[in-house]
């Protein structure tokens, strides 16, 4: 079987997939936060009121979702929650009913 790239020994590839995923939507999230700081420098309110309009609730509720989905990921470990778990997420339904699964 082929090397995957998102393959991890220990924690399993999709719990690894996710955590990759969180990292680079904290990276967003700063990267935006020191976009609004340069904007509040130079006094520019329109561009602030349009990062904190059109991208930072968004990016803080992307992170709170992949964040759950990390945490719904350590606990069910490796195996066969993790199919059910991939089928909560193609159904596009909330991933919070994994772990009754």
């Amino acid at each position: 079987m082929p090397l995957m790239e998102f393959d991890h020994p220990e924690k399993g590839d999709a719990l690894y997939a996710m955590e990759l995923a969180l990292s680079l939507e904290k990276l967003t999230n700063e990267k935006l936060l020191s976009l609004h700081s340069v904007a509040q420098q130079c006094n520019d309110a329109q561009m602030t009121d349009y990062i904190e309009g059109s991208f930072l609730a968004e990016q803080v509720q992307a992170i709170k979702q992949v964040s759950e989905y990390v945490a719904q990921l350590r606990r069910i470990g490796k195996g066969h929650g993790i199919w059910h778990f991939d089928q909560m997420l193609l159904k596009g339904a909330d991933a919070g009913g994994v772990a009754a699964a």
